[in-house]
């Protein structure tokens, strides 16, 4: 790839099983020192959080069933960049992704937790209920650490995961 042509897509080894010996260059490598954590994309993030929490919540409560919320805050980040006339937008808006995208999670294990307690009649305090949401999420962080080296990295192309390469591709393209 030609350093000043700007990337609007994956490399073509994004889809596929690396052959022996090649190596995926990421969009960002890690030498580049591009804006990620900014007041802008932690703000953004959050809105995006609570507006995409309440609707999870809402729609979980309502039909049993949340939505991944990954692709339309892809967008709406993508989007609102450009309205502003923001560039070099990649790294925060993958920030702004991470940070609204987490909403549906941290809201599908209370909304599914939460009737149970009120059907089995159990007497369960706020914190009760807010500490039991924060210890799930915090023991799935923990316990998803160990096995990203092996998923992005050794795993590379073996899985298709298609929405998080739609959502990488949306970011990309922004």
């Amino acid at each position: 790839m030609e350093p000043n042509k700007i990337q609007t897509s994956l490399p073509e080894n994004a889809y596929r099983e690396l052959k022996p010996g090649e190596a995926y260059t990421p969009v960002m490598p890690a030498s580049s020192n591009p804006k990620e954590v900014t007041p802008y994309s932690v703000t953004m993030g959050i809105i995006m959080a609570v507006v995409f929490s309440a609707a999870a919540a809402f729609l979980g409560l309502k039909v049993g069933q949340v939505f991944e919320a990954a692709i339309p805050i892809a967008i709406i980040a993508v989007g609102m960049g450009s309205v502003l006339g923001k560039k070099n937008m990649l790294g925060q808006n993958v920030i702004i992704q991470s940070i609204g995208a987490s909403s549906g999670v941290i809201v599908a294990g209370a909304i599914f937790t939460l009737p149970a307690l009120y059907i089995l009649g159990l007497d369960a305090a706020f914190w009760q209920v807010f500490l039991s949401s924060l210890f799930g999420g915090l023991l799935g962080i923990v316990l998803l650490i160990p096995f990203r080296k092996y998923f992005v990295k050794e795993m590379h192309g073996k899985y298709p995961f298609p929405e998080a390469t739609a959502t990488t591709e949306v970011l990309v393209s922004g």
